[in-house]
């Protein structure tokens, strides 16, 4: 029993294999980390850069976190996150590691972040009842929802863990109405992200 209860395991694990390299699930993947390395190497680059050239990173900071309420930067992200992810969440991780308190207010940003895929999943919902907005939306973001209904939950592990931006990826599941609850399990993945990029970004500001 147990030999059989492996092989159907094994099987299943693949042909699941198989699907995704059919799809070019893999492919995909191995794409979006080399875009992901530019943006992050010129973000680094950027940050030396400022801080040996133009001004001192530390004192900009710190004047931020002085000038400026947590609530309001957590706001700013918040909005930021539940649309398109304009803004690129490195730049509030390095404010986190300036603040009093590093770890919490790491936390709130991977929770507000966390709570932005959730409103940007049911922007997507809403979008499906505006017939006209639902064709624009669809032929705009066309590639990025075929993929969701292809790849589903993996691609929303992908979207969640790599440095794209992830309300795109929350967009497309609520359009294509991807089960919410496996969404929210799927999405926890953001609170790794931002905790494995805090502790590269910490040591350098």
């Amino acid at each position: 029993m147990k030999k059989e209860a492996k092989s159907k395991k094994k099987s299943r694990a693949r042909l699941l294999h198989q699907y995704y390299s059919y799809t070019g699930f893999y492919k995909f993947v191995a794409k979006s980390v080399k875009k992901a390395i530019i943006p992050i190497l010129l973000f680094i680059a950027a940050i030396f850069a400022l801080d040996y050239f133009v001004l001192d990173l530390d004192k900009l900071l710190v004047t931020v976190t002085e000038t400026y309420s947590p609530i309001g930067i957590l706001s700013v992200f918040f909005a930021s996150e539940s649309l398109l992810g304009i803004i690129p969440p490195e730049l509030f991780i390095a404010w986190a590691g300036k603040s009093e308190f590093p770890i919490f207010y790491l936390s709130l940003l991977a929770a507000a972040s966390y709570m932005g895929g959730i409103v940007s999943y049911f922007i997507g919902v809403g979008i499906t009842k505006i017939p006209v907005v639902h064709k624009q939306i669809e032929t705009n973001m066309a590639k990025h929802i075929k993929n969701t209904r292809k790849w589903g939950g993996f691609l929303i592990i992908v979207g969640a863990l790599l440095p794209i931006p992830f309300a795109m990826t929350s967009i497309a599941a609520g359009i294509i109405r991807f089960p919410f609850m496996s969404f929210l399990m799927y999405g926890l993945l953001r609170f790794v992200r931002f905790y494995a990029y805090a502790l590269v970004i910490f040591e350098m500001v």
